[in-house]
């Protein structure tokens, strides 16, 4: 009996904390293959700057995910929120307008696929494989296949947004990453549709009873996921100064899902910690930092990932297996 209990503490301690876990055993291994390349101040910085995109992608992501859904059309929405926010930028130089048109056509996009969902009662899989090809579809009709770049007297103000450094230090995506998870881990942790976003997850009918409003709930955390693309959209485009219809947010979908997932956020709803997404997003950043200095084929990347993704949610159904 005791042995049994044991077993069970150990393996809910382990299910708890496996994105720590996880992510300080890829560190120590990291410094024993590479240790000085990979311990050098400019390569950890380059770690959270090329990872801090889909770190903002994946907060949102988790928030879905924990509700029981899915969002297969995020990267897509990157590609259709740059030429929405360069095309309004480049109209009127106006960088809080161009911001603002962004963020008024993420809401619609996160309402619309909300009510989809929820009132609907279409599979979040089937709604957003949907979406993620009408966004992709439309954003290379508007520019033919094509990049837009952001042009005019004020394009200099645009790139400065995430080509500057805080102190002269910190690279500023990695800025806009932090705040962007300190909102999130507030809403989710100490407000009550932070609470209703888990207990929709944990088990919906229930949650009606109660009198949660599931559709806004869901609606809230497609909606929120959607202004968090927006954001990352903001910090992509002025980094690059422009977007790109076809090849601009490919694959961030299945990137912000593996961070989740790593991160030890339940594919079944219910479960997820935003700062457990942050150790998943530094342990897939750190996966393909090690990859790069160890010379491996590019192309091999996406199938790790994919494996790593398999992995992880079988580790999550023998960890929570009674």
């Amino acid at each position: 009996m005791k042995g049994k209990i044991g077993g069970k503490n150990w393996k809910k301690l382990v299910s708890n904390n496996s994105a720590l876990i996880s992510f300080i055993v890829l560190f120590i291994l990291s410094i024993m293959l590479k240790g000085t390349m990979f311990l050098s101040v400019s390569n950890i910085v380059n770690i959270l700057r090329n990872n801090s995109i889909i770190g903002i992608i994946a907060l949102g992501m988790t928030l879905i995910i924990i509700t029981g859904g899915i969002d297969l059309s995020v990267g897509s929405q990157l590609a259709i929120l740059g030429v929405v926010v360069i095309t309004v930028f480049n109209s009127t130089q106006n960088l809080l307008l161009a911001a603002i048109s962004g963020a008024v056509a993420a809401i619609i996009f996160g309402v619309i696929t909300g009510i989809l969902v929820a009132k609907c009662k279409i599979p979040a899989f089937i709604v957003t494989l949907g979406t993620m090809n009408i966004y992709r579809a439309v954003s290379q009709y508007l520019l033919n296949g094509g990049g837009l770049r952001a042009a005019g007297t004020s394009s200099e103000a645009y790139t400065f947004i995430s080509n500057s450094n805080l102190f002269g230090i910190i690279p500023m995506p990695i800025v806009y990453w932090i705040i962007c998870v300190i909102i999130i881990a507030l809403i989710a942790s100490n407000t009550a549709v932070g609470r209703h976003i888990y207990a929709v997850g944990s088990n919906e009918k229930a949650s009606k009873l109660s009198g949660v409003d599931t559709t806004k709930v869901k609606c809230f955390a497609y909606t929120i996921s959607a202004l968090l693309v927006c954001v990352a959209t903001i910090v992509e485009t002025s980094r690059l100064g422009s977007i790109n219809s076809s090849s601009s947010g490919t694959s961030y979908e299945m990137d912000a899902i593996a961070a989740a997932v790593i991160g030890g956020t339940s594919m079944a709803g219910g479960k997820g910690k935003i700062l457990s997404t942050v150790l998943g997003t530094l342990t897939l950043g750190i996966i393909n930092n090690m990859m790069n200095l160890m010379g491996v084929n590019s192309f091999l990347v996406g199938a790790v990932k994919g494996g790593i993704i398999i992995i992880a949610v079988l580790l999550q159904m023998v960890l929570n297996k009674e």
